[in-house]
């Protein structure tokens, strides 16, 4: 009777599973990594978890990880993407598990007060400007405990876009104004020094989970220039 159970509770979690209810379950893209048709189930698979992103995005960001992997700047195969052409009302900053294809994190991020207030219009790479920066980052390996709490820092790798991140101390970190709550009160965000920040209740969680070289995809079709000019998008 035991084992006739044991075999049953196996058989109920594996189809489970299948479906996409249990922990074996993980979404499948049979395309060569690398091609436009990997891209396109890629982009397709994860608009199935996140209705909420734009195609375009997942694939511009899609391809930037690739040609990034292909450098050997990639480690863990996670992808973060955050979409500021999304007024901040709006949840924009997504992770994907590129393993196994699974959306991880769909939630709010802040922009640079300077960049705009609800919706960001204007980007730099500037010391001092506190506004946002566009383009393919890093994350480092080391998190740590400053003035906003759990932080980990960001490495632009665009010459002339965002590799002033650094010394401008852009990092992830928590913020009490990254809520839904704090949405409903000012119709909007607050907004950082240039930081994309997330609500303190995810810092952690999020943080640990794109640590240690994993790509951030930050989008704004505003910027126009580093559209055409990045070396991680097609022209």
């Amino acid at each position: 009777m035991m084992k006739t159970n044991f075999k049953y509770m196996f058989f109920l979690f594996t189809l489970l599973g299948v479906v996409g209810f249990g922990p074996f379950y993980y979404y499948a893209n049979t395309e060569p990594q690398g091609s436009r048709e990997w891209v396109d189930s890629e982009a397709k698979i994860i608009s199935e978890q996140a209705d909420n992103f734009d195609s375009t995005v997942l694939k511009k960001g899609l391809i930037a990880y690739l040609k990034a992997r292909h450098e050997g700047l990639d480690s863990k195969q996670i992808l973060t993407l955050i979409d500021y052409d999304k007024p901040s009302t709006e949840k924009r900053l997504l992770v994907v598990d590129l393993k196994t294809n699974k959306v991880l994190f769909n939630t709010y991020v802040s922009h640079g007060k300077n960049s705009g207030s609800v919706t960001p219009t204007s980007f730099s790479n500037q010391p001092g400007s506190l506004k946002s920066s566009v383009g393919v980052f890093i994350t480092t390996g080391d998190p740590y405990v400053g003035s906003n709490g759990y932080s980990l820092r960001l490495i632009g790798l665009e010459p002339g876009i965002n590799d002033n991140a650094y010394r401008r101390s852009i990092v992830v970190h928590g913020a009490w104004y990254v809520s839904p709550e704090t949405i409903q009160r000012y119709g909007a965000l607050g907004r950082s020094w240039g930081c994309p920040a997330v609500s303190d209740r995810l810092a952690r969680p999020l943080i640990n989970t794109i640590k240690e070289h994993t790509l951030v995809f930050v989008y704004s079709d505003y910027d126009r220039w580093w559209l055409h000019n990045s070396s991680f998008l097609p022209g």
